[in-house]
């Protein structure tokens, strides 16, 4: 795959986001929890695509300088996202995706106005798949849009609780979690955990490394989790040593969407409770008033009763 030549966002990158974002998106609510002492859950699967992917998409449509016809690979949710940016702006878009993505954000996708193309089996054959084709390539982490888009979870927050706060979000290629990092930044009493899957580890070990390194990637039902990073992939670097680094397995996910449906009534995809999963079974270290993203909603009934049958 060729390296792209991607530039870190910065601050400005993340006050453009806020912009964008915060004129097409109402705030997504956070609610108290009896997950730890004084918890709140960050609704993200409260928006209008189910996942908060919807940021990134509408923040880099934004950024671009003129309309160009737009190709991105996704897991689902950022292909969502970017339908639904399509749909709202005009955009003329392109979403890859692999055959063995989840059907419930495949059938959401193909609702919207946008080319959906199936390759390969995995996001990374989607993802170099989708890098072949004419137009703007918007890769769902790797962009410095993107990355401040999922950033203005982090200006929400601001508004919604006052610090310290120990803000806890999924990774699969770090760009939710590059976003918080670059938000955190700006403020001197946010904490920042970013939980993998035990199967898929590959941000955890590109920042130990200080490159992108290839890891070897298993299989899980949290489908926005796993896939090895893009070469020269920024998040990485954008992560630094910010952000505090853990995994859960797919047991434990299991754990958490059992809880979130009984405690709260709420329906989440596997990657969205990874941050509940980390809480739940004692991978997060927290200082301060916890707050975990629950990032989506998008799985298939019969995924989601065959993950919390106990």
């Amino acid at each position: 795959m060729t390296v792209r030549a991607v530039r870190p966002p910065g601050p400005d990158d993340l006050d453009r986001a806020w912009r964008a974002v915060s004129a097409a998106l109402d705030p997504t609510p956070l609610v108290p929890s009896g997950l730890a002492p004084g918890a709140l859950l960050k609704l993200e699967s409260f928006q209008p695509t189910g996942a908060f992917k919807v940021r990134g998409a509408l923040a880099a449509v934004a950024a671009l300088p003129q309309r160009e016809p737009v190709v991105t690979a996704s897991a689902g949710n950022h292909g969502l996202g970017m339908a639904y940016t399509a749909a709202k702006t005009g955009a003329d878009v392109t979403v890859v995706v692999s055959t063995r993505a989840s059907q419930a954000k495949i059938d959401k996708i193909g609702a919207f106005p946008v080319r959906l193309v199936q390759h390969g089996t995995t996001y990374d054959d989607a993802e170099a798949h989708a890098m072949t084709l004419p137009g703007h390539y918007v890769s769902p982490y790797n962009d410095p849009a993107v990355i401040a888009g999922q950033g203005t979870i982090g200006r929400e927050l601001e508004r919604q609780v006052d610090g310290p706060l120990t803000v806890i979000a999924p990774v699969g290629g770090g760009g939710l979690l590059a976003g918080l990092c670059l938000w955190a930044r700006e403020r001197g009493n946010v904490r920042v955990v970013g939980v993998e899957s035990a199967v898929s580890r590959g941000v955890s070990a590109s920042v130990a490394a200080g490159r992108v390194v290839t890891v070897e990637v298993g299989e899980t039902f949290a489908d926005g989790l796993p896939g090895n990073l893009e070469p020269g992939c920024v998040t990485p670097q954008v992560i630094g040593h910010t952000a505090e680094l853990t995994s859960v397995t797919d047991d434990q996910i299991r754990t958490a969407l059992r809880w979130l449906f009984h405690e709260h009534g709420l329906v989440a995809e596997g990657a969205g409770a990874a941050g509940v999963a980390a809480v739940l079974a004692g991978r997060a270290d927290i200082t301060g008033r916890p707050v975990v993203i629950v990032s989506g909603r998008n799985i298939t009934a019969a995924t989601f009763t065959n993950a919390i049958r106990e």
